[in-house]
């Protein structure tokens, strides 16, 4: 099949930020099936603890309900950041749990509901997230696109209402393991200072791009459009900080 014989597009949006995945179907299913995308062979320090992944979403899964959100929506939130820690996103991984537990406690977002699609096209679609769950919008954004995609040939969502969604790579490998080429991507507040600017103005607007090759291959970017991501800065320890403050900050050490 050429590589651009079938693609997906999907973004996905909030009240301040705007997400997007794109999926192109390029491989057949039976080679894709067998495909590793990652391995956590020996990556523990002779230091560290080892915590199974099922361990891991159980406690997410649970710290979410009893916040307030409904367990499939906890359980699709819990899922995207086990794979940014097994991915090696640590700053998108389960030290991000705390804001998405307060954000539904505090009734920033919604912990049960569901996506409302408000237009559509063979092609095209735009959502209202209903202000969910990033995990929850971008995975019925993602799905929807694919689904489109598959009887068009193209399917590019865009919504609307949405909240911080972890790694964007997460969606691109939806569209990946349906045997299709994946994009994501999302604005986010104003955080980043543009060149020789006094006042933040940009966000780190984080993209990804998931291409299945041949064989055991693949290629997945998942990157912020900034020097950093701003989870990098949480993470950091001292000389990571101390790093960050000529290389990462303003000249007055602000992020």
């Amino acid at each position: 099949m050429n590589l651009l014989q079938r693609f997906s597009l999907f973004t996905c949006g909030s009240l301040s930020r705007y997400q997007s995945v794109i999926a192109i179907q390029s491989v057949d299913k039976k080679q894709f099936n067998s495909r590793k995308y990652y391995s956590t062979d020996d990556m523990a320090a002779p230091d560290e603890s080892v915590v199974s992944k099922d361990e891991m979403r159980r406690f997410m899964v649970e710290c979410m309900t009893t916040a307030g959100a409904t367990e499939s929506h906890a359980t699709q939130l819990a899922l995207v950041l086990l794979e940014g820690d097994v991915r090696g996103h640590y700053s998108h991984g389960l030290n991000r749990l705390d804001m998405y537990v307060r954000d539904v406690q505090q009734n920033v977002c919604k912990g049960d509901g569901e996506p409302v699609i408000l237009k559509e096209k063979a092609g095209t679609a735009w959502v209202d997230g209903n202000n969910l769950l990033g995990p929850v919008v971008g995975n019925f954004c993602m799905d929807l696109a694919i689904e489109k995609a598959k009887n068009a040939g193209i399917g590019w969502v865009v919504a609307k209402g949405s909240n911080h969604y972890g790694i964007a790579g997460w969606y691109a490998l939806r569209a990946m393991k349906q045997g299709m080429l994946g994009m994501s991507m999302t604005n986010t507040s104003p955080i980043s200072y543009p060149t020789r600017s006094a006042v933040p103005a940009l966000g780190t607007n984080p993209i990804s791009l998931a291409a299945p090759g041949t064989g055991d291959d693949a290629f997945v970017l998942d990157m912020a459009s900034t020097t950093v991501a701003i989870g990098k800065v949480f993470i950091g320890d001292g000389e990571t900080l101390k790093l960050s403050y000529t290389s990462w900050a303003n000249a007055k050490n602000q992020w």
